[in-house]
């Protein structure tokens, strides 16, 4: 019995060992498949020369080309005041606008003239006396030469022993009483030009008197000199009003001027791209001095420059870089450019377009075009000096870049880039060179590009 387990226990393990040796022989390999690399998905812009607008943007405040403050230079009550003349209120060139009581001055100036026609009356009377005096002159010298004559005949006679030295006396006292009368006379034509000095001198002073008497009567009236908004203004009709004391500031209205901090960087890029600029590469203090008169070697009317008020970015003027001043801000390395805009009231439209008003905050922008078209590419499309390239088998390529300059989002390079290469857009990551690309043309951002770099607010 023990002997019969064992045969089957055999029997059973010998079946077993068969059937696996079986299903061993039996077994099909598994299916290879073809190994395949998943390609990435990237957005991509063909690298092409654009012309850029080069922009310079600065902050600042606006004033008045010109304010005019009106000071009384001569004292009284004020007899009539415009009703316009208020802040804020736009009065034309010409328009009268104060009257100060002109019943002292004009008092003054009637007295001045008196006193010339008095004058010139002396005048003429000293004329008419110098010349009876002359004639008078004539007359006593013609009388001088008779006695004369008559004391030569008296002293003959008297050598003769014809007449008596009594006569002869009496003829030579004749004579020197005639010498003395023309004299006389020759004394009073002596004066007569003192006397007119001090005549004329008198005249000088009194129509000085006449024309500051004038001077007075007009500084009495205030008219507008050109179209202007009122300031400021703090008098009344019936005020009693001083001299060298503020009447009222107005403001010409037709110009202003914005004067804006700019980086001294940004304005060097975009006067370089002007006919005639010299090479930017210089040492900062050369550069500085030369930011003080380089609007006189430029040629600035080229340059297309706006000014926006900051809470009204939508509306803008356009204005000239007339000039900018000498001196740097050591804390923000700007320099202060001067904008002038001219008629900053012309269709203005508050409060979507308002005027350019006395210490208004503005946004001014200083562009011109580069003279030749750049490489340029958005500037999140530069990693690290370096841009990602889809090369010939659609496969990545790093490719390092020198970037001349960056304007915003937009950056221009200089080395490292060709028309026609295809620049990746996307970040990717991993960035590992050869990665195999699945390229797709991104329009929207080739149009947003163009649109940038042509200065347009896509």
């Amino acid at each position: 019995m023990h002997r019969k387990h064992k045969i089957i226990l055999a029997l059973t393990l010998i079946a077993g060992i068969a059937f696996v040796v079986m299903m061993v022989k039996l077994k099909q390999p598994p299916e290879r498949e073809a190994e395949q690399m998943a390609a990435t998905t990237a957005r991509i812009l063909e690298v092409a020369p654009l012309t850029v607008r080069t922009e310079a943007r600065g902050y600042g405040q606006v004033l008045p080309a010109r304010s005019w403050q009106a000071v009384a230079n001569v004292g009284g009550r004020i007899t009539w005041k415009h009703p316009d003349l208020e802040s804020g209120s736009l009065i034309s060139e010409g328009t009268r606008l104060l009257q100060i009581d002109p019943t002292r001055y004009e008092l003054a100036e009637a007295s001045a003239r008196a006193d010339i026609v008095g004058l010139e009356a002396e005048r003429r009377q000293l004329d008419q006396e110098e010349q009876n005096t002359r004639e008078l002159q004539e007359l006593e010298n013609r009388r001088l030469a008779l006695a004369q004559r008559e004391l030569e005949r008296a002293k003959t006679l008297v050598d003769r022993g014809a007449l008596s030295e009594t006569r002869f006396d009496e003829q030579q006292r004749a004579t020197l009483q005639q010498q003395q009368a023309v004299q006389s006379l020759k004394n009073q034509l002596n004066l007569i030009p003192v006397r007119k000095d001090t005549l004329n001198a008198r005249l000088a002073r009194s129509e000085s008197a006449l024309a500051n008497a004038r001077k007075d009567l007009e500084d009495t009236r205030f008219e507008a000199p050109w179209d202007m908004r009122v300031h400021q203004s703090e008098i009344e009709t019936g005020q009693q009003v001083s001299p060298n004391q503020t009447l009222f500031v107005a403001d010409d209205i037709t110009a202003a001027e914005a004067t804006v901090q700019l980086q001294i960087s940004a304005l060097r890029r975009v006067v370089s791209q002007l006919p005639g600029a010299t090479d930017q590469k210089t040492d900062n203090n050369k550069a500085h001095q030369g930011f003080a008169d380089f609007h006189q070697q430029l040629p600035l009317d080229s340059l297309t420059v706006r000014v926006h008020p900051t809470g009204a970015l939508d509306s803008q003027w356009s204005g000239k870089l007339t000039r900018v001043t000498g001196s740097l801000d050591p804390a923000t390395r700007t320099v202060q450019a001067v904008i002038t805009v001219e008629e900053p009231y012309r269709d203005a439209s508050p409060p979507a377009r308002p005027p350019l008003v006395r210490n208004m905050f503005v946004q001014a922008t200083i562009a011109a075009p580069t003279p030749d078209p750049v490489l340029v590419v958005p500037a999140s499309a530069i990693h690290q000096s370096e841009v990602y390239l889809v090369d010939g088998d659609d496969r990545l390529q790093r490719q390092p870049v020198t970037q001349a300059w960056q304007q915003g989002e937009l950056a221009v390079v200089s080395d490292g880039l060709e028309p026609g290469d295809r620049l990746i857009l996307d970040d990717l990551v991993p960035a590992i060179e050869g990665t195999l690309l699945s390229p797709r043309a991104d329009e929207r951002t080739r149009v947003w590009l163009e649109k940038r770099a042509a200065g347009d607010q896509p």
